[in-house]
């Protein structure tokens, strides 16, 4: 093995972008990553934790349960693949990621920022209130104007610093010849500085570096609010990449070779050992196993693989080990052009126009013509540029959008936090708006519907002395089946009977002696059944007599028969779209109550449906949880993830449920409807504070610093009708 060929996963990410020199020194620790979908509490962490810390070579192991994701310290020598069996050994999947690819997703310091941007403008405002108290109270002449100095000399640099997200979103819309919220926002405080300094340098009684900084603070506080509903943007297309396998071993002259995936050409042969993803697209030449195809295609239960056998990337090779010829590397492999589908989904999606951005565009301009009509009216009244200048910033103060920016954060800040109770979590700003309008669901099948693990079906039709021959087959094989077995076996009470030389068959079953006679649990042809269903285990006995059939379903998840009755109930189009068998689709439609559904569906079909539907005019949520949903979860109107899922797929949702049960899906649907009609009530409110607001500064009767303190005062009420969604 030629381990010194692997430096990319051999250093942290920093590392990598550092030169050339640095990277080339010999490193003393590996950073691994490896993806954990299965665990969801905080006993999942302790155990993971506990095991890897126990593993030889390894220095320090850290589990993220939100992003469900181990990050590792070790020896330069160790690797994912050493690890992975460690935790399958404990009941969770696990899964290796490129630290190189999710490098740039790990930098996202934008919280930080805001939140450091709204601390130090209510450091300053605090810091000049108590200088304009001073003045209210009655300091005059050189003291007034010490205090007003002093003031300027604060908020100047506070606002320069605060308000630089309003100051680069204004100037981003003005270079495209375009208005959004954030110019006469940006207007309004250039505007109040304007005044105060001129006040301040003319000896005036009122400057209104307070009212500047408040505004900046308020709307900062929206800002943040917004960011708080939402996760911190990862690109789903980035996680897709970063579940490709970093390296393969490489098959040359008899010889084996570990080398970088992106050194990979069209007809290499590639060995993937049992427990190993494929790095590539290509075709079985030698060897027989089972493949895990859930993540792509989402069925159920392991595919036979024999030579000849097509497989893609990403598939789980399950049994036996496997010699491919690449058939397809790096941009072509079927996983990376699924990135490219999501990538494209994401795209379209993000060109949704939010109700706040509607409401804009038609209020920007109005405030900008009301402000220069009543700076040049005033002028034109009186001659004087102090008294105009003061009024046209008294109107901008006083219309400045806060309550409007405020409209939308509040309301979402307040129903995530009560769908948050029920389980569900709000990620992307727009979700609730989208969710409301929402007339079609679109569910996966297994892992989403179904729990996706099989259960033994009939253990009560089968004798006692069947039981402990098949419970002693099952035991050591990591077939899903078996394992099913094992579980409800031993659930019954039943004990393993003595059967020696065990001998697990990769891709076709377990063999072993019992009392001399060969005894064989596995697929029908091999233990000389009739050819069955898939979902059915078979035992040979040795006897002579007839096989005996396990026959195994999926478990439905919690709460899924409820939630879709509760969505038909509500008038919505319910359909199933799963890459599972025709008859397991077919057979949980009948089960559900669904009466459209589609089977064997590829990922490029799923998002090619949701297309369809949405040029039909249908607003569909998407309810999918495998790598093969990814791309129809980021095409859809809006998405949900269950938390079980895979990394790629929560990223490219909008909403992640975070317990098992489905039945909060429904009732999502309604918290979004009841959300809108408080965001429209909310813009209703601001706009009858301007209605009365606005002729009063028009007419000179409030200055910038009543304009400011009425601009806080519908802020709050916007902030205080959004609490009501939370009962």
């Amino acid at each position: 093995m030629t381990a010194q060929m692997r430096p990319q996963m051999a250093v942290c990410p920093g590392c990598v972008a550092a030169p050339s020199e640095a990277v080339e020194q010999a490193p003393t620790e590996a950073r691994l990553a490896l993806s954990l979908p299965t665990i969801h509490c905080q006993a999942c962490i302790s155990a993971v934790e506990r095991a890897l810390n126990a593993y030889p070579g390894i220095h320090s192991a850290r589990v993220n349960l939100t992003l469900k994701r181990a990050l590792i310290e070790a020896e330069p020598d160790l690797r994912a693949a050493d690890l992975i069996p460690v935790l399958e050994g404990l009941g969770y999947e696990a899964h290796e990621l490129d630290l190189t690819a999710l490098a740039a997703t790990q930098n996202d310091k934008a919280g930080r920022d805001l939140l450091m941007r709204l601390a130090v403008a209510g450091f300053a405002s605090m810091n000049v209130m108590l200088l304009s108290i001073s003045v209210w109270s009655g300091a005059s002449d050189a003291t007034r104007d010490m205090f007003h100095w002093i003031s300027a000399a604060i908020t100047f640099p506070a606002i320069i610093f605060s308000a630089q997200p309003f100051f680069k979103n204004a100037w981003s819309a003005l270079k495209v010849g375009r208005l959004n919220m954030d110019v006469p926002i940006v207007l309004a405080l250039v505007l109040a500085l304007v005044t105060s300094l001129w006040e301040t340098s003319l000896s005036g009684e009122h400057a209104y570096f307070d009212a500047a900084l408040t505004l900046t603070f308020f709307l900062l506080a929206g800002r943040y609010l917004d960011y708080r509903t939402r996760a911190v943007a990862r690109s789903a297309a980035q996680e897709l990449a970063a579940l490709e396998v970093p390296r393969a071993t490489r098959l040359l002259d008899g010889q084996e070779y570990e080398v970088p995936v992106a050194d990979l050409a069209i007809g290499d042969l590639i060995l993937v050992r049992p427990g190993g993803r494929m790095p590539m697209d290509g075709e079985v030449t030698e060897g027989h196993s089972e493949l895990d195809r859930s993540l792509l295609t989402g069925e159920t239960l392991p595919v036979f693989a024999a030579p000849g056998t097509a497989v893609s990337a990403g598939e789980v090779n399950l049994t036996g080990p496997l010699t491919i010829r690449a058939t397809a590397v790096g941009e072509e492999t079927s996983l990376h052009r699924m990135a490219d589908l999501v990538a494209i989904a994401e795209s379209g999606r993000s060109r949704y126009t939010s109700l706040a951005d509607s409401a804009a565009k038609l209020y920007a301009p109005g405030v900008h013509i009301l402000s220069a009509l009543a700076f040049v009216g005033w002028y034109l009244y009186t001659f004087d540029v102090r008294t105009a200048l003061n009024i046209a910033a008294a109107v901008l103060i006083i219309t400045c959008p806060c309550a409007l920016g405020l409209a939308v954060p509040a309301v979402t800040t307040a129903a995530s936090g009560r769908l948050f109770k029920k389980g569900m979590l709000i990620k992307h700003s727009t979700a609730l708006e989208r969710l409301a309008g929402v007339d079609t669901v679109v569910f996966d099948k297994t892992g989403t519907l179904t729990a996706g693990t099989p259960q033994l079906v009939n253990l009560d039709e089968m004798a006692s002395s069947d039981l402990e021959i098949a419970l002693a087959l099952a035991t050591p094989s990591s077939h899903p089946l078996s394992v099913a077995l094992v579980r409800a076996a031993r659930e019954a009470g039943i004990s393993p009977a003595d059967v020696t030389d065990l001998r697990e068959v990769p891709g076709y079953g377990t063999e072993g002696l019992y009392h001399g006679r060969r005894v064989r649990l596995g697929r029908a042809a091999w233990v000389g059944a009739a050819q069955g269903s898939q979902t059915t285990a078979w035992l040979d006995t040795g006897e002579g007599s007839k096989p005996r059939g396990f026959r195994f379903t999926d478990a439905l998840r919690p709460g899924a028969a409820e939630a879709v009755r509760a969505l038909q109930a509500a008038g919505k189009d319910v359909l199933l779209i799963s890459g599972d068998t025709t008859g397991a689709v077919e057979a949980l439609a009948n089960r559900l109550g669904i009466e459209k559904w589609v089977a064997e569906a590829l990922p490029e079909d799923k998002a090619a449906r949701i297309q369809m539907l949405a040029d039909q005019g249908k607003k569909v949520l998407m309810v999918g949880d495998g790598l093969n949903d990814t791309a129809a979860l980021a095409a859809a109107h809006v998405s949900i993830s269950p938390a079980s899922a895979l990394d790629a797929a929560r990223v490219a949702s909008d909403i992640v449920l975070l317990g098992q049960d489905l039945e909060p899906i429904a009732e999502a649907c309604g918290v979004a409807g009841q959300a809108i009609r408080r965001i429209r009530e909310n813009f209703r409110l601001a706009t009858l504070y301007n209605v009365i607001a606005v002729p009063l500064a028009v007419a000179g009767l409030a200055t910038p610093l009543i304009a400011a303190l009425a601009m806080s005062s519908s802020s709050i009420t916007v902030s205080l009708n959004a609490l009501r969604l939370k009962s």
